[in-house]
């Protein structure tokens, strides 16, 4: 494969990374399900996009910005899952250069920078930057009470996210129930003849 076919492909998965994350925040409803698994955008992979929370005020009080929100990424293929807490992050000032993430105060977490747009400079600088940190299912799974991330950037600010244990659990059945349906039919069953 050539550089730029290189270039292309990650260009294109993080398009379309991307476009998983382009949903509107919003709360859990009575009649909206708490989680929403969409097979149809990258399709090797099934998504889990749990609900969005604001982390921050809506950006100039604009609908869909400053919000966070756990997402899972299931192989069709191997069935290994990836689960990420996704940011979008809109702000006005100096450009942070959000680039690290850790669990609280503890051990660092995989970062996973997605994209950063300049809204306007006109009078004063603006930006939306994208990212997320890769969460080790085993670091879900122990965080029934909920789990507190720390994002750090190159300009030294510190955004901590807390991760209520609902959103956790919630996040863990849906892909749980996808596993479920997904298991080979039980060992014994004899295959159907066809006639």
């Amino acid at each position: 494969m050539t550089c730029p076919q290189r270039g292309f492909l990650a260009v294109s998965l993080g398009v379309a990374l991307a476009a998983c994350a382009q949903l509107e925040p919003r709360q859990p409803t009575a009649d909206a399900p708490l989680v929403q698994v969409r097979g149809d955008s990258l399709p090797r992979f099934v998504t889990f996009v749990g609900p969005k929370a604001q982390h921050a005020p809506p950006f100039l009080g604009i609908p869909e910005t400053n919000f966070y929100c756990l997402r899972s990424f299931v192989d069709r293929r191997t069935g290994e899952t990836a689960h990420q807490l996704y940011v979008s992050d809109s702000y006005i000032g100096s450009e942070r250069g959000w680039n690290a993430a850790q669990v609280g105060a503890g051990a660092p977490l995989p970062f996973v920078p997605i994209g950063r747009d300049e809204i306007s400079c006109d009078a004063g600088c603006s930006y939306v930057e994208e990212f997320a940190a890769n969460l080790p299912e085993s670091t879900l799974r122990a965080s029934p009470d909920g789990l507190t991330v720390t994002f750090m950037s190159r300009s030294g600010d510190k955004k901590t996210i807390v991760v209520p244990g609902e959103r956790i659990s919630a996040q863990l059945a849906a892909v749980d129930a996808r596993r479920t349906l997904a298991q080979p039919a039980a060992v014994g069953a004899q295959p159907v003849a066809a006639e």
